[in-house]
């Protein structure tokens, strides 16, 4: 409990101390986020600081430093995520230094998260600790993907980085999902281990890092809630994808985390249909996809849709965590 308490004040701390010279900097450089033309209620953030994911990432690697850890599994994480840091870095870099907000093509990234995916996928199903298992939803029990299984894990790679990217299109929206995720991840984890059904170093370093996230992401949103002094950029919102992607595999709750992230799901299917009917019958099904746009298109506050994805999010994080409870006692 200390180590979750420490980790969760130094990452918050840190960025907290990070975050005004982050600002800073990207304002002399004059490195301010471009807005797509067809986003025109976004007019108006036209040039506010980019790349706050600096800052997330920087106070992660603090955080892993100053509490300590036994296994493997705190420093792969947070390499993976620096690792998506990176790709998102430049895609960032790219849109701020030709003032447009295209960046790397959508083959460009992909091409990139997936050597990367499959980079860590190799690795955990090679790793005694991970294997090639996944606990069943709520249940002390696993299926077996056997060979399957660097495939799948390379699916929920692509999957939270493009959800989790998705999702960022307002004020504090990712940012207030994530740290929401990232916390309740801590509580089922925490149950788990007091359960029985995980153990280990590896385990103790997810529950760590999660805490140490949502400390991060807590700082961030004191600069990024609306009106948002900064934007994370991709450089923050991979970040975020690949760290989330790389617990539910290490921990083997990927499918338990899908509940939980049900906001994510919303924002992807949300593109996916849009994009499918439109191609079809030439009609689109939302105003603008993803979800939040559609519905700030009907004249809802961006602020207050945040404090919806948010309190959604908290409600499936209570319910995920409850039914652990019930089914592991």
């Amino acid at each position: 409990m200390i180590a979750v308490l420490c980790g969760f004040l130094t990452a918050f701390l840190t960025a907290l101390l990070l975050l005004p010279a982050n600002v800073r900097l990207v304002k002399r450089l004059k490195a301010g986020q471009p807005i797509l033309s067809y986003v025109d209620n976004h007019k108006s953030k036209s040039g506010t600081p980019t790349m706050g994911g600096i800052s997330i990432v920087l106070s992660l690697f603090t955080a892993l430093f100053y509490t300590g850890h036994d296994g493997n599994a705190a420093y792969i994480i947070v390499i993976v995520t620096l690792g998506y840091a990176l790709i998102g870095f430049i895609d960032d870099f790219i849109k701020v230094r030709y003032k447009n907000n295209k960046g790397l093509s959508a083959a460009q990234k992909l091409i990139f998260q997936i050597i990367l995916a499959v980079i860590v996928s190799v690795y955990a199903y090679y790793d005694p600790e991970i294997g090639s298992s996944v606990f069943v939803p709520f249940a002390p029990k696993t299926i077996e993907l056997g060979r399957f299984a660097p495939l799948y894990y390379v699916f929920i790679f692509s999957a939270f980085t493009n959800a989790v990217n998705l999702t960022d299109g307002l004020d504090g929206l990712a940012a207030s999902v994530t740290a929401t995720n990232a916390l309740f991840v801590c509580v089922i984890m925490g149950i788990a281990m007091f359960a029985g059904v995980v153990s280990g170093a590896a385990a103790s370093d997810i529950v760590v890092l999660c805490a140490a996230l949502g400390g991060s992401l807590c700082a961030f949103l004191c600069f990024n809630t609306h009106p948002a002094r900064i934007f994370m950029g991709d450089t923050g919102s991979m970040a975020l994808g690949g760290f989330l992607a790389c617990v539910a595999i290490f921990s083997r709750m990927s499918l338990s985390m899908l509940l939980i992230g049900i906001m994510y799901v919303a924002s992807t299917l949300s593109v996916i249909i849009q994009v499918i009917v439109f191609k079809i019958t030439g009609k689109r099904v939302f105003l603008m996809a993803p979800l939040h746009h559609h519905f700030e298109r009907k004249g809802v506050f961006e602020g207050k849709i945040t404090v919806i994805y948010t309190l959604v999010t908290i409600v499936c994080g209570i319910v995920t965590a409850a039914l652990m409870i019930v089914l592991y006692a």
